[in-house]
């Protein structure tokens, strides 16, 4: 039978590589995309309603990706 510090290090093993695979790759993503639409260069909403818009950097214009319109 397993003792305690034992089950205990797996459980801590277990939750930091599903934070490290899985919800860390989505907070650096989300992170990054909120600081690049933040810096970006946005079309106008041409309609009565818009939810995101072309956008793109000032350093490369052709790189062109979408941002959430916020007015």
């Amino acid at each position: 039978m397993l003792n305690a510090t034992v089950v205990v290090v797996l459980a801590v093993g277990v939750f930091m590589a599903f934070f490290y695979f899985t919800l860390w790759p989505m907070i650096k993503r989300n992170y990054s995309m909120n600081a690049d639409c933040s810096r970006a260069i946005c079309e106008k909403c041409g309609g009565n309603f818009c939810e995101t818009v072309t956008c793109h950097l000032r350093d490369d214009p052709k790189q062109e990706f979408e941002c959430v319109w916020k007015g």
